[in-house]
């Protein structure tokens, strides 16, 4: 059975589960099973990094074969690989951050998408826009958490997905936050595990990672 995509803000991208996987592939023939490991472990949201020539083909790959999980793309940054993607099955955008021009072709792809903000300047901005989800990066060298729980105050409408630098030590922290839908990360899918084909072992990492809700707090 397909899993539902959000197309509204109720539900959202950011409630599928408490972790986004961030997957660099090298090899588009990786592509299948792992995303089968990662749905298997409770995440079934997963986004492909736009960093190597297979992503595209491994975004078609899991649109293709894998219909319970929720592809995207990310490092999105052209409106021309917003159609690329797009085309190729993408369920969902991301971007390490946004112009009017990327923008507008996010919006008129029809599917979800999360520009990337740093600023409060660029968060005002986008909920001018009507936007009200977005990609915080890099989280981390940002500001972290007591960045983003300073925005929950006078910005209580913006809720974010904070990617960059964050793991399991620190994820739990970052989805206590009233303004976290969600946090970004790749720890659940190490380069070793993957070069080695070792699903058993992601599989295992996701289902700890879609644990994580709860762990440091109160959420969402």
């Amino acid at each position: 059975m397909t899993s539902p995509l959000p197309r509204s803000a109720d539900p959202s991208l950011l409630d599928l589960a408490p972790v986004l996987p961030v997957v660099v592939l090298a090899d588009a023939a990786d592509a299948v099973p792992l995303a089968r490991a990662l749905v298997a472990g409770g995440l079934p949201a997963i986004e492909v990094t736009l960093r190597t020539p297979a992503a595209l083909e491994g975004i078609r790959a899991i649109a293709g074969e894998v219909p319970e999980a929720v592809v995207g793309a990310g490092t999105v940054v052209t409106a021309e690989q917003v159609d690329a993607v797009t085309a190729a099955g993408a369920r969902f955008l991301v971007s390490p951050g946004w112009t009017e021009s990327l923008l507008t072709a996010m919006r008129a792809s029809g599917v979800p998408y999360l520009p990337g903000v740093s600023t409060a300047s660029e968060v005002v901005a986008l909920l001018e826009r009507g936007v009200r989800e977005m990609k915080f990066f890099p989280a981390q060298a940002a500001g972290g958490t007591a960045y983003l729980r300073s925005l929950a105050g006078p910005l209580p409408q913006a809720r974010f997905c904070p990617t960059g630098g964050i793991g399991p030590a620190t994820a739990p922290e970052y989805l206590s936050l009233p303004n976290v839908g969600c946090v970004g990360g790749s720890w659940m899918v190490p380069a070793e595990a993957v070069a080695a084909r070792d699903w058993g072992r992601i599989e295992e990492l996701a289902r700890a990672a879609a644990g994580l809700r709860g762990a440091g707090g109160t959420c969402r």
